[in-house]
């Protein structure tokens, strides 16, 4: 439900301050005990210290001075402050977490009204009375889910522990969206809107459908599950692995080279502390942060993986400055593994940190195919923002040289996705930009070290307002197919179309790729014509049959945009059954950094999902799905090139078994799962149920020759070098995650 600012015992709300530091975790040094940084990292740490002091007042999510100011305002006009300063006020005290100060600002407003003391329409009584009842309900799951968070807690279907015990808010919030829906045509999306979190709040209350009013119901048909499908439950509390805060994303990787899988989150809050949990496996977690010389980077909503200095090892890109125009001047991080899992930033020395312009969506490729790993950075350029994408070729001395503008990539768009794939099959990768005040992209590499925008040819510029994008063969024919999101729906379109309403949206879009450059639009013979509003996004193969599954998670900024998380299953590639109420994965807090990986080697992936929203009273804790097992094979492929990147991004792979005696092929990429995920670099291959694993076919991205490893077995994790014969299986024993 609406996110909350309560804090589990032992957790302390230190996000809220602006200096950096470690949020809710037991730091392992003082300050004072820490040795020096290199002179580039302390650069940087100066920086984002500068930045989260300048943010506690200026930051358009996190700073006070707008605050300030309405408090200012209201002060000198008092009575005669109008309804539209009244309600900015109260709902920047709800953004703020100062539910109460809300409330109280917000009823005051509609007593007001309602009196004649203060002019307003119709359309001002919605208005406050809409937002009023928002601050209620964040209010019942402050004083419920937060205070005491169980298994149920937020999942959509509320039921079990996750009926509110303290009803006060929930009731209120019922009594209020019902005065909405009296005074709004049966149309409008803000009846549609009240509807959908009228029916949630007798959720909350447990009397769900019947005590909703008939003319309002939406049926229990809706919210059953939708196909057969095994319940997926949280294991993050027991793991360590539910900490707590805004948006942010989520790298799961092995950081240590230990093989075992490592969680690296971070949390866009100005003062939130990146923070790296190592595996135990033990079945836990424990946080590393201050030894993996992590203390002190701060922001970020968006991280990206690669081995960018091919040392064998896993580097991470820190995105930051999203959404926030000429306020996002923040420097990216560019931080370099040592090879042990600690950390050093490296962005000014490489060429990185300035300009310092907004984004959160970046790629690595090798565009030139030199064997050196590439950086696109999608920038969020905007009438307040000069903020053209960048094209950073890998200097191959830790160094990177901007070439957008000569390579024809610089976009000049608000860009939100970026997916790298090689759409048409000729060796070279390819760039999907998904923009958001505009057409999307689809460059071309000619191969020259140029790009062409092919898209609007091709017809995949659409959706319009896009946000999370990738690419993957969903039909695993071994072409490549791109998913592009967009982020102009709600909830008011939701409940429009699961009433048969007549509310206009827009859906997210697939386009089938036939390999040889040609894309066809099939998102509704895929069943996934609905309105959803994605932000972090990716896919994996949950049930381990060859065909990847998603997850979308889903909202916005505003606190009412109150919608369940997504997953699709992926029925064989013919279309997708939405089984997020049977999964139990429908999770009604904010969806920021999405995963699959399989975290406790038992050969399946689990889901990770990095939960808060945009402002302080919107956090939330992290999540980690158990994928409880489906009884497929399954193969985990490392691989390091010589030639190719070292890390094999980009490497196209296909796993050739024996199926009910006939031949099948398993394709796969390597990369990170989506354009806001963070998928192991590590491919899984869910092989269904295969009788033999005949071979592996690696087709390495420099020199494009095709590698075949033989006498692989099933479930099993190896690593392949490229060029050498053979394969060195991993030793990696499953280990149960812990329970409470």
């Amino acid at each position: 439900m609406f996110a909350c600012i309560r804090l589990r015992p032992g957790l302390k709300a230190l996000w809220l301050l602006a200096a950096p530091f470690v949020a809710g975790c037991n730091r392992e040094a003082e300050p004072s005990q820490r040795p020096p940084a290199p002179p580039a990292h302390q650069r940087m740490l100066d920086v984002l210290a500068a930045e989260a002091r300048r943010g506690a007042s200026d930051n358009p999510f996190f700073g006070k001075a707008t605050l300030e100011r309405l408090h200012a305002e209201f002060g000198q006009r008092g009575a005669a402050a109008p309804w539209q300063l009244r309600l900015e006020l109260g709902t920047e005290e709800l953004r703020a977490g100062h539910e109460r100060d809300g409330i109280k600002i917000l009823a005051d407003a509609r007593w007001a009204l309602q009196r004649g003391t203060i002019p307003g329409d119709a359309q001002a009584a919605v208005a406050i009375s809409f937002q009023l009842a928002t601050g209620w309900l964040r209010l019942a799951e402050t004083e419920n889910c937060c205070a005491q968070p169980t298994q149920d807690t937020c999942i959509l279907p509320l039921r079990g522990s996750a009926i509110h015990s303290r009803r006060e808010g929930a009731e209120r919030a019922a009594e209020l969206f019902v005065e909405v829906l009296r005074n709004t045509a049966p149309d409008d999306h803000w009846h549609y809107a009240a509807r959908w979190l009228l029916n949630v709040a007798h959720m909350a209350l447990g009397d769900h459908p019947d005590g909703v009013p008939a003319e309002h119901r939406i049926p229990a048909e809706h919210f059953a599950p939708e196909a057969p499908f095994p319940r997926l439950l949280d294991v993050a509390p027991a793991t360590g692995l539910d900490t707590w805060g805004c948006a942010g994303g989520v790298l799961l990787e092995d950081f240590d080279g230990d093989e075992h899988l490592d969680v690296l989150a971070s949390d866009w809050h100005p003062s939130g502390q990146l923070r790296l949990f190592r595996n135990q496996r033990d079945g836990t977690f424990a946080e590393v942060t201050e030894r993996a010389g992590l203390f002190g980077l701060t922001g970020g909503l968006q991280l990206v993986c690669a081995d960018y200095d091919n040392d064998g090892d896993r580097d991470v890109l820190v995105l930051r400055g999203a959404w926030s125009f000429e306020f996002g001047q923040v420097p990216n991080s560019l931080l370099q593994n040592r090879g042990d899992g600690t950390f050093t930033d490296v962005t000014f020395a490489a060429g990185l940190a300035e300009p310092a312009l907004p984004t959160q969506t970046a790629a690595f490729l090798d565009f030139d195919r030199d064997g050196w790993l590439d950086l696109y950075v999608g920038n969020e350029h905007s009438p307040r923002q000069t903020a053209p994408s960048q094209l950073f070729r890998n200097n191959r001395d830790g160094t990177f040289t901007d070439v957008a503008a000569a390579a024809g990539v610089a976009n000049h768009a608000y860009a939100k996705g970026v997916a790298a794939g090689d759409f048409d099959a000729d060796g070279w990768p390819d760039l999907y930009v998904s923009n958001i005040d505009g057409p999307n992209r689809l460059y071309h590499n000619r191969g020259n070290g140029t790009f062409v925008d092919v898209a609007p040819r091709l017809g995949v510029t659409a959706p319009h307002a896009g946000f999370p994008t990738w690419f993957f063969d969903y039909d695993n024919d071994g072409a490549l197919d791109l998913f592009a999101a967009n982020y102009d729906t709600g909830i008011g379109h939701l409940a429009s179309h699961l009433l048969g309403g007549s509310l206009h949206w827009e859906h997210l879009r697939v386009y089938r790729g036939d390999g040889k450059g040609g894309f066809r639009d099939v998102t509704a013979t895929l069943g996934l014509a609905m309105p959803a509003l994605p932000m972090g996004s990716g896919f994996g193969d949950l049930d381990n049959d060859g065909f990847p599954d998603f997850y979308l998670g889903t909202g916005d900024p505003n606190y009412y945009s109150l919608m369940p998380n997504l997953l699709f299953r992926n029925e064989g590639g013919q279309r997708f059954t939405n089984v997020t109420m049977a999964s139990g994965t429908g999770h009604l807090q904010k969806g920021h950094g999405v995963a699959f990986a399989d975290l406790d080697g038992d050969g399946d992936q689990d889901l990770f999902c990095v939960v808060g929203g945009a402002v302080p009273g919107d956090a939330f804790r992290n999540v980690l799905f158990e994928n409880p097992g489906f009884g497929n094979h399954w193969l985990a492929v490392r691989l390091v090139g010589q030639e190719s990147p070292r890390d094999g991004l980009g490497a196209r792979l296909c796993a050739v078994v024996r199926e009910g005696g006939h031949e099948r092929r398993v394709y796969a990429q390597v990369g990170p799962g989506g354009s806001f995920a963070g998928s192991p670099l590590r491919v899984h291959l869910g092989l269904g149920r295969a009788e033999q694993l005949e071979r592996l076919e690696v087709r390495w991205p420099k020199t494009g020759q095709l590698q075949v490893v033989t006498g692989l077995s099933l479930d099993r994790a190896v690593r392949v070098v490229e060029g050498q014969e053979g394969f060195t299986t991993l030793d990696l024993q499953p280990v149960p995650f812990r329970r409470k």
